[in-house]
């Protein structure tokens, strides 16, 4: 960054758990001796946007971008140099975002996938909302990164859905029999890692701990973040 001090816009609420980690793990991470150390940032949590996987999917007709963009034209307003929007399923609607905005934005997906192919990773599984995996976020991106991809099948995509909304959204714990199951499948069908591609799914990771087989993508974007504001990331 050329500001000498950047500003970070958040836009958040995609869940709001999920914000709160992501601001938790920037907080963790940065090399502080003081509260000026730290990066200077600023968050939307707008929890009541529009369900992204919904409208994604066709079952609903209320489009979340129209109030991402006032919120994101917001934190421009209130002095955001780049933005971090810690969830995938929203990255559906980079690229229209990217246009409308006078700031860079960082991409989540993007970053995560060349993460795995610096990791030596040539087919990643994709652990994902049925509307990252049916709008092929990480299946395009994958493909510009020139690695191969899996998805669960139907049945599979199905319980990781129940386990997002249906528990890690309503504040319970992941049943992680049933994902590690799921898992199970990728790494059967050939996949060397695979992508927590859901912020939900990174709080497993936080509560139940797991191996390097995962990689989590708001930890990938929480330390490029970082990087992008100046800071040298610790503890990764």
């Amino acid at each position: 960054m050329q500001n000498e001090h950047p500003v970070l816009g958040i836009l958040g609420g995609l869940g709001p758990m999920s914000t709160v980690y992501f601001y938790q793990m920037l907080t963790e991470h940065t090399p502080a001796q003081c509260d000026q150390d730290h990066l200077d940032i600023v968050i939307s949590s707008r929890a009541s946007t529009p369900d992204r996987t919904a409208y994604i999917l066709g079952e609903s007709e209320d489009d979340p971008f129209a109030q991402m963009e006032r919120d994101a034209e917001m934190l421009v307003k209130y002095g955001a140099t780049i933005l971090a929007i810690p969830c995938n399923t929203a990255h559906y609607f980079y690229d229209r975002l990217a246009r409308s905005l006078p700031v860079p934005i960082l991409n989540m997906v993007r970053l995560t996938v060349q993460h795995a192919k610096a990791q030596g990773c040539t087919r990643l599984g994709i652990l994902a909302t049925s509307g990252t995996v049916g709008s092929c976020t990480y299946q395009r991106m994958c493909r510009a990164e020139g690695i191969d991809f899996a998805i669960p099948s139907l049945p599979r995509q199905t319980q990781l859905m129940n386990i997002i909304y249906d528990q890690i959204k309503k504040g319970q714990r992941a049943d992680m029999k049933l994902f590690m199951e799921i898992a199970d499948e990728l790494r059967a069908a050939g996949c060397e890692k695979a992508v927590l591609g859901c912020t939900e799914l990174s709080l497993i990771k936080r509560d139940e701990g797991l191996d390097s087989f995962f990689i989590d993508s708001t930890e990938v974007l929480a330390e490029e973040t970082l990087l992008a504001c100046g800071k040298t990331p610790i503890g990764f």
